[in-house]
């Protein structure tokens, strides 16, 4: 550009990240007419497409289908063979669209967004500066709104060591194209089990080593219980109270060892550190706007950052549900509230239940985790009810009773429960944990964001014979 200064070009608003979260706004943006710009650093459809939802969802999908195979009679014998991690591998391949996003960048040109590749970073209010590849540097300026949709990245702990072992992260665990033949797995939540059930059928000895003393603690004590069986009896090994304090690899080949806490080492090929996750906001500009870099930015239920009247920070960035259909859910909120502020409506729709209120992040959370058995819950758990001050009952049932789950296979382990606001007769929270349970979870959460009263729940009649005639059990439960 021959050292001049670039022009500003204005967009009515300028999405920063085109992750799941970022196209959504941008669509919604677009299908509103307001024009809009949007900025990706890495690839067009995020960390959801490439490297967490897809990619693993791809991996575990055989899994799952091979373990509840071998529950059927007369399909068991027929699928006593290992995994062919290879086309395994292929099949999770193709779900990536092998790392490029040719598809999803013809998709958000189709909505008449402008992309923008390179790294953005604001500069000031409504304004944002791209150096993108090559040495480019473009200058966009927002009307209206500039939102932040950079997501979240895996979060290494500071060991001793770890720095120049290349562990994975959650993404080496989802893109890795060998099974390593021992694999340690650090941390007890979502991406930890996952990992840890898929790899471990794909011929990985695993174990899994947990600081406290249940797996996925975000979710009712039962459904970790039921995972951790399961892991074990697939021939995981689960050690609880356990931290890890120094890691060793020398030159990061080889075997790596983790010293932990009570001086034990173990040795494994691979080690996947599943801690946690911090927004991608250390490299965005915040301190020319007066907010902290790497900081987790605090917004309304419009999603709208607080105490800014331009600046929105939708999905993971937010940490008000960091998972990705959560991050669409306030994609749809918060692009209706830039397009009707924009507009110049006074008033927006804020109620509990309102179009431009992402209520559903604290009262409707829905969430699977592809496990087996699957675990699937929305709202709140038993604990969090009464944290609240809910006066609450929790009614639970055996789903292995119910005729739907024999048919389902041989040896059926599974429970369910509803959490019941006494004062209301409705539903605060749903839990399940069981083979195919993860399509249970929407009927949960109707019933939990529509508060259908307990006595209309009476006359929503369940097919015979489905699993789904658990709510008919939960409900008869609830009565007696």
């Amino acid at each position: 550009m021959d050292g001049a200064r670039p022009e500003a070009v204005e967009y009515d608003a300028v999405v920063l990240g085109a992750g799941p979260t970022g196209e959504n706004v941008a669509d919604r943006l677009r299908a509103a007419g307001l024009s809009t710009a949007v900025v990706e650093s890495e690839l067009v459809g995020g960390e959801c497409s490439y490297w967490a939802c897809m990619p693993s969802k791809a991996l575990l999908r055989p899994v799952i289908a091979r373990a509840e195979a071998r529950r059927v009679p007369g399909l068991r014998q027929a699928v006593q063979g290992p995994l062919d991690a290879d086309a395994v591998f292929v099949h999770r391949d193709e779900n990536t669209s092998h790392w490029k996003d040719d598809g999803q960048v013809a998709w958000l040109d189709s909505t008449g967004a402008r992309l923008y590749r390179g790294i953005g970073r604001l500069d000031g209010p409504r304004r944002v500066v791209v150096d993108g590849p090559e040495g480019e540097r473009h200058i966009l300026t927002a009307r209206h709104a500039v939102a932040v949709c950079t997501g979240s990245r895996a979060v290494l702990p500071d060991l001793p060591g770890l720095e120049g072992a290349k562990a994975w992260t959650s993404r080496e665990a989802t893109s890795a194209h060998a099974v390593p033949g021992r694999l340690a797995v650090v941390g007890g939540g979502v991406v930890g089990v996952e990992m840890a059930t898929a790899w471990q059928a794909l011929g990985s000895r695993v174990t899994l080593l947990v600081r406290g003393g249940g797996l996925l603690p975000r979710m009712e004590p039962f459904v970790g219980e039921q995972v951790a069986d399961a892991l074990t009896e697939a021939g995981a090994t689960i050690r609880w109270d356990t931290s890890v304090v120094s890691v060793e690899r020398e030159g990061g080949t080889g075997p790596v060892t983790l010293v932990l806490d009570s001086g034990e080492r173990i040795e494994a090929d691979e080690v996947l550190f599943a801690t946690g996750r911090a927004p991608r906001t250390d490299d965005l500009g915040l301190e020319s706007i007066g907010l902290e870099p790497g900081s987790w930015l605090p917004v309304d239920d419009s999603c709208r950052v607080e105490g800014s009247e331009w600046l929105y920070a939708v999905g993971d960035v937010n940490h008000r549900a960091l998972l990705t259909h959560q991050g669409k859910y306030q994609a749809r909120i918060a692009g209706a509230a830039i397009a009707v502020r924009a507009q110049g409506v006074p008033l927006l729709e804020t109620d509990r239940w309102g179009a431009h209120s992402a209520t559903a992040d604290r009262a409707a959370v829905p969430q699977v985790v592809f496990t087996d058995p699957e675990a699937a819950a929305v709202g709140l758990s038993l604990a969090e009810a009464e944290a609240a001050g809910h006066r609450v009952r929790a009614v639970d049932q055996d789903i292995a009773a119910v005729a739907g789950a024999s048919l389902y296979g041989d040896g059926y382990r599974g429970r369910a429960r509803m959490i019941v606001d006494l004062d209301r007769e409705i539903l605060l929270g749903v839990t399940f944990v069981g083979p195919g349970v993860g399509e249970l979870l929407h009927s949960a959460t109707v019933a939990v964001v529509g508060e259908v009263p307990i006595e209309r729940l009476w006359h929503a009649v369940p097919s015979y014979p489905t699993i789904s005639e658990v709510w008919l059990r939960l409900l008869e439960t609830y009565r007696r």
